[in-house]
């Protein structure tokens, strides 16, 4: 088992590479292939590994698929770095996905908002402490959707819960992130979350969030690492050059239809001949004519790269 000082570090400098899951032609859970996906993840500089996370549709997948893949995860990456589940769902579902988890070998856990219903603040305090008071697991917070807590309510998750390691925001919000930054301090480390993280970066960067999640990186990862250590560099005219002529690009085109964040991901990993298969429903993958704009977006990266 990894040190927790290790972990954290992983969170608070280096870019965190959330895979997608791979899928076959049937629609099923491909081991073989996810394992490959992980190694090609694993050798591109990045410092830690999310599975099962929203780009890896956790919201689809099955209790046994979850086993899968956190095991799959454990045997192929070996710790070379930190590796980390999301669970989340039912109280009972999350601590039952902990348990796979911890049982798997993973380092640590990403808990996600409660699904569907509208959530008052205390009630997603008790949601969330009951969770981490029943896993020995370091766990990272999802701030996000209907698990959205304020400065204060975040500060007393983190007094509550000794486990709680971090912060990933979802929102957006640079005003209450800077408030819970400001108000928390260094007892968690914080992540920058928002679907397309890089559109807001900068803005994170500024405020102390040195760190986020890049979906793209399934498919552009060279573009990926090039963007996130310019922006650390401060290398602001490579920065504002892919964020023109990638990501905001991109952005339009994940804008034309809900779950695009993740479908798209999945469709530039075939455009890249590592196809992951497509997403499942509720999600749909883009159509033949937005596939030939992502075709041209990972085309054009080149020329950013060079």
């Amino acid at each position: 088992m990894l040190p927790l000082t290790t972990i954290k570090a992983s969170l608070e400098n280096g870019l965190l590479s959330f895979p997608v899951t791979d899928f076959d032609s049937k629609g099923q859970f491909d081991p073989n292939t996810y394992a490959a996906r992980l190694d090609w993840f694993v050798t591109h500089d990045v410092s830690s590994v999310f599975v099962a996370g929203g780009t890896g549709e956790f919201f689809s997948l099955s209790e046994e698929e979850y086993r899968q893949i956190v095991t799959v995860t454990a045997a192929t990456v070996k710790e070379r770095i930190p590796m980390i589940s999301s669970v989340g769902r039912s109280i009972p579902d999350a601590i039952a996905y902990a348990k796979i988890a911890e049982q798997a070998g993973m380092n640590a856990l990403l808990l996600m908002p409660p699904y569907l219903t509208e959530c008052p603040e205390e009630g997603t305090y008790h949601y969330a402490k009951t969770i981490m008071d029943n896993t020995s697991l370091p766990v990272i917070y999802y701030n996000r959707g209907n698990g959205v807590l304020s400065s204060a309510w975040i500060q007393k998750l983190a007094d509550a819960c000794p486990n709680m390691i971090a912060l990933k925001d979802g929102t957006g919000n640079i005003q209450e992130l800077n408030d819970t930054i400001k108000s928390v301090g260094n007892r968690l480390s914080y992540i920058g979350g928002v679907p397309t993280a890089e559109i807001i970066a900068e803005a994170y960067l500024s405020i102390g969030v040195n760190t986020y999640s890049s979906a793209v990186f399934n498919f552009v990862p060279e573009l990926a690492n090039l963007f996130y250590k310019s922006l650390r560099a401060g290398n602001k005219e490579t920065v504002a050059a892919i964020i023109k002529n990638f990501f905001v690009p991109f952005v339009r085109l994940r804008s034309k239809k809900n779950g695009y964040a993740v479908s798209l991901i999945k469709a530039g990993a075939t455009i890249i001949n590592r196809s992951a298969g497509d997403v499942r429903a509720p999600l749909l993958m883009p159509s033949a004519e937005e596939v030939a704009l992502l075709k041209q977006l990972i085309e054009q990266s080149d020329s950013l790269i060079g």
